[in-house]
């Protein structure tokens, strides 16, 4: 077992190595590639063969999901009508360790004339991609973790994370945020926190409503059949306090002789915690992290039409 885990270690410092290395490649073909994504008016293109075209993949989403639109653009189809895609006003990003790869070097001239910016790619400066577009980035690595140095891996990943690198440093040009991040996400859980708002999830009919004369017997029948942990209170329409379980367990503590006398004004919370309908998912739960509950009443003008707990975000 201990060889096997050795073999596992070593691909790792073998890799970090490789991701480390990359920092002292970085060129000011970095900037101007970043500044000409700045600048386009259309689409970031990614396109490579192979890994490196499985690699783009990932790239290229990474930038459509962090504010550049962008899509791949396999080498092999492109020579075979899918140029047509391509608008001059489009950035190109062509993949390839060796700076070699025949299918890709058959497109790079189309680009060229037609206009496009070409960032090149590659584990070598001195190749022919390298040499034939305006941007080259650098991600030569000393060796694949693949013990017969064929595999790629060490390069792949390095690839990878020059996108990352690409990304990141655009994200932090355009001011990227969270919100931002969330339009392109809709289906995710932050963009569900960040887009809807307290009306689309909160539970607004059967709200479990009573007065503040209410005998505690009701106060009890009315928690435990509301299922929200809590009763409402009441007077005339308009909100003027909350009972937990919380404030029940402590009246029954404080008040074991005379708790079942008692009325709903008497242990009530005259001053809860409530937000509008309008609100976002993501403040409601910053709200609730901040006061330490996991309930908020949802008010408006004086009267409760909702209750929003932690679970439903």
């Amino acid at each position: 077992m201990s060889r096997i885990l050795d073999s596992a270690k070593e691909t790792i410092a073998i890799e970090a190595k490789s991701v480390q290395d990359l920092a002292g490649l970085l060129t000011e073909d970095f900037e101007k590639a970043v500044g000409a994504i700045m600048e386009s008016k259309g689409k970031l293109i990614v396109t490579g063969m192979g890994k490196s075209g499985i690699i783009g993949k990932k790239i290229a989403a990474t930038f459509s999901s962090t504010g550049t639109p962008s899509y791949f653009l396999h080498p092999g189809e492109a020579y075979h009508g899918d140029l047509g895609l391509i608008q001059d006003n489009d950035i190109v990003m062509a993949i390839s360790n060796s700076g070699e790869t025949d299918e890709l070097l058959k497109i790079i001239p189309f680009f060229l004339r037609n206009g496009n910016k070409v960032i090149g790619v590659s584990g070598n400066p001195d190749s022919t991609l390298a040499k034939n577009t305006h941007f080259h980035l650098n991600v030569s690595v000393e060796q694949e973790a693949c013990p017969l140095d064929l595999a790629p891996t060490s390069s792949t990943t390095a690839t990878l994370v020059m996108g990352d690198a690409l990304a990141v440093a655009l994200m932090r040009e355009r001011n990227f945020k969270p919100e931002h991040f969330a339009l392109f996400h809709p289906g995710g859980s932050l963009g569900r926190r960040l887009l809807m708002t307290v009306k689309d999830v909160m539970r607004s009919t059967d709200l479990p409503v009573i007065d503040p004369q209410s005998e505690m017997e009701v106060v009890i029948h009315t928690i435990s059949n509301g299922r929200l942990g809590l009763a409402i209170i009441e007077e005339k329409g308009n909100l003027v306090g909350v009972i937990t379980d919380g404030d029940l367990r402590r009246g029954m503590k404080n008040q074991r002789q005379s708790f079942m006398d008692m009325k709903a004004k008497d242990i009530m919370t005259s001053s809860p915690k409530f937000i509008n309908q309008e609100m976002k998912l993501k403040k409601a739960e910053e709200l609730m992290m901040e006061n330490k509950i996991n309930t908020l009443l949802v008010v408006e003008n004086q009267k409760c039409i909702g209750v929003l707990q932690l679970y439903d975000l």
